[in-house]
């Protein structure tokens, strides 16, 4: 099982940057995929941001092309989500995800404010 702690959400004003960071517990980290996801209010949960598990290959959702970068450290099992050119609809709960097979850890969640 995996332990997600995520950390870094806060207020922000449009076209700020925030680093979210994501601590996994256990010494199984770098078999999982690592992924940001977001729920903003009365939406569904959306994809953000996933990475592989070396690292080398990762994706993102149109809306944060070019603003948003994801990266891993193995050796420290963290995962961090670096958000630049923030937008006010970039407002919502960011979440923590580590996906292996058919297995799925999530974090508490940490809320990331934009205003404009």
């Amino acid at each position: 099982q995996v332990q997600l702690v995520e950390s870094g959400g806060g207020l922000v004003q449009a076209g700020g940057s925030l680093r979210l960071s994501c601590a996994a517990s256990g010494r199984t980290f770098s078999t999982y995929a690592m992924g940001w996801f977001r729920q903003a209010p009365g939406k569904e949960r959306e994809f953000v941001a996933g990475i592989s598990r070396s690292g080398g290959s990762t994706d993102y959702a149109d809306s944060v092309k070019g603003r948003f970068t994801i990266s891993r450290d193995n050796a420290k099992n963290t995962v961090n989500l670096q958000m630049n050119s923030l937008k006010p609809e970039d407002t919502a709960v960011y979440y923590c995800n580590a996906h292996r097979d058919i297995q799925d850890y999530w974090g508490q969640g940490t809320l990331v404010t934009v205003s404009s």
